[in-house]
């Protein structure tokens, strides 16, 4: 009997500091890729912030845990997906987000979750 690993999507939707679930979702990405699961990163909505390059979490005296995207390499997590849409609507440049990250329009997103085995939303 043959036993297909599932691959797993993790859509961020909240700002970078609003709330724990931005480390929360970066914590369960790391967890599924040590045990060589497959995963991938969206961010849409207000989770394109969690993607802008040079924040500063020590003026708001919260833990940086976005530094920890730098490791996402280590952990073999190469797809991550920004939504253009959700920048567009935020006024921030797509030269300003995550080096790794891919850009890309709603429906290039949408078909990507659709090859996901299992959803998770923070």
């Amino acid at each position: 009997m043959s036993h297909r690993v599932k691959s797993y999507a993790i859509i961020n939707t909240s700002a970078s500091f609003d709330s724990l679930k931005g480390k929360e979702s970066l914590d369960a990405a790391l967890i599924l890729a040590s045990y060589e699961m497959p995963v991938s990163l969206f961010f849409i909505g207000d989770g394109v912030y969690q993607t802008i390059n040079a924040q500063s979490a020590e003026t708001i005296q919260a833990k940086d845990y976005i530094a920890t995207f730098k490791a996402l390499g280590f952990y073999d997590i190469e797809d991550i997906y920004v939504c253009n849409d959700s920048l567009d609507a935020r006024n921030i440049a797509t030269t300003s987000v995550l080096a790794d990250a891919q850009c890309c329009d709603k429906h290039l997103i949408k078909s990507k979750l659709e090859h996901c085995d299992v959803v998770l939303t923070f």
